[in-house]
């Protein structure tokens, strides 16, 4: 699976990431991201992963990933720390027309 993550960050500048690996729960390497390294994906469910985010070996981030019944909406929930050690939660949802 490859999964490539294209936003914005708080300053307004353009961000990018990428991960390529399988949603068995070991680590796999993140590209181009500076808060972490490596990204893990466990499959709870046929609509539900759990994810766990590295760096440098150390895990700063835990999140999930909901597919909604109707797979119209995926939802990911993120508690992570930035790069700097502060404390972050962020929901983000996602709509396919």
């Amino acid at each position: 699976m490859k999964i490539t993550v294209d936003g914005v960050n708080a300053k307004g500048k353009p961000t990018h990431n990428e991960w390529v690996g399988k949603f068995d729960g070991k680590d796999y390497p993140v590209m181009r991201d500076q808060a972490f390294d490596a990204r893990a994906y466990h499959q709870v469910n046929d609509r539900t992963l759990d994810m766990t985010l590295k760096k440098n070996g150390k895990v700063v981030g835990t999140g999930l990933v909901t597919v909604s019944s109707d797979g119209k909406t995926r939802t990911v929930q993120l508690d992570a720390m930035t790069p700097k050690g502060k404390k972050t939660h962020t929901v983000g949802v996602y709509n396919k027309s």
